[in-house]
């Protein structure tokens, strides 16, 4: 049932800060789903000796450098968000990286099927280039809010604020070929996955797509 190593069958995932992504990425796992995660990429490429972190520093200095050699993640975050400029710089540094290494680890996955977990994934169309279904995981803005605050300690303004950056809602939604409403519980949320995990294994098992 597994496609051919080289030419997986990949699903983009997707949705705003605090809608569920990791959630959902965790039960497609638990079924047996590999999981190419952008976020993990990127942590690695920024953490003490990242392939990531020499580039990072020529451009925004030792500030943005911890002392342990990693990328400086409050003072990134700041000049970031301050300084679209910056935030663009970083970008150009960081997006190459992590679409080769996503790229690589699809193409060596041997499950069924690859779930490519991009929380940007609407905002950089090369990835939709990339994935042969888009699944959203989708939940008020209310609860977007309320659940980044209570992980992170950001208020409501903070976490606005970054979801202003990200797509709106309704354009992930108008993108989405599969939705996952998470406005509810876990079970409901497994129960939503379970049933997509049957459809995408359906279609890998046609043949690789990519």
């Amino acid at each position: 049932m597994s496609a051919a190593p080289g030419s997986p069958y990949v699903v983009g995932l997707t949705g705003g800060i605090g809608s569920g992504k990791s959630a959902a990425a965790a039960v497609f796992h638990e079924l047996g789903a590999a999981i190419v995660d952008t976020d993990l990429i990127a942590h690695r490429l920024t953490a003490p000796g990242g392939a990531a972190m020499a580039a990072i520093e020529a451009a925004f200095g030792a500030g943005v450098v911890a002392d342990d050699g990693a990328l400086n993640r409050p003072a990134m975050r700041a000049l970031a968000f301050e300084d679209s400029a910056a935030r663009k710089r970083l970008e150009a540094i960081l997006h190459p990286m992590i679409r080769d290494e996503s790229e690589r680890q699809c193409r060596a996955a041997t499950a069924p099927y690859a779930i490519l977990a991009v929380p940007l994934l609407i905002e950089s169309g090369a990835y939709r280039e990339r994935v042969a279904r888009l699944c959203v995981v989708d939940c008020p803005e209310d609860v977007q809010v309320a659940r980044v605050m209570a992980r992170s300690g950001l208020d409501a303004r903070q976490v606005r604020a970054i979801m202003a950056a990200q797509a709106s809602r309704a354009t992930r939604l108008a993108a989405a070929d599969d939705v996952v409403d998470n406005a509810g519980s876990l079970e409901a949320l497994r129960t939503q996955v379970a049933r997509l995990h049957r459809d995408y294994l359906a279609r890998a098992a046609k043949g690789p797509v990519l």
